[in-house]
């Protein structure tokens, strides 16, 4: 079993940043891909950000160029680095994590574990 439990979230205007963290518990994190999706209301759960093993990482469009995923493996950490952020961007966030570790699925059922999410809401 893997833990996860995310922070960071909160309430920014447009074009501000927030950093997401996911911390992990349990097994060896380090061996896991891991991946950041998102939830608004009404709307299906979606691929953010997600990151492998050795560190490859993957991004959905919309999102190119403003987030950066990150993970530091001695601290059992993921992060979700979020600038210029829009009103769009508003919703939950989720970790999630898999134990194959060489693929990023963008799908939510490519992962096994998941954290519980935080808001993240960005005024105009």
């Amino acid at each position: 079993q893997v833990q996860l439990v995310e922070s960071g979230g909160g309430l920014v205007q447009a074009g501000g940043s927030l950093r997401l963290s996911c911390a992990a518990s349990g097994r060896t994190f380090s061996r896991f891909a891991a991946g950041w999706f998102r939830q608004a209301p009404g709307k299906w759960r979606e691929f953010v950000a997600g990151i492998t093993w050795d560190a490859r990482e993957t991004y959905t469009d919309s999102v190119k160029g403003r987030f950066t995923i990150s993970r530091d493996n001695a601290k059992n950490t993921v992060y979700l680095q979020m600038s210029s952020l829009k009103p769009e961007d508003t919703a939950v966030y989720y970790c999630a994590a898999r134990s194959v570790s060489d693929i990023v699925p963008t799908t939510p059922s490519g992962y096994d574990f998941w954290g519980q999410g935080t808001q993240v809401t960005v005024s105009s």
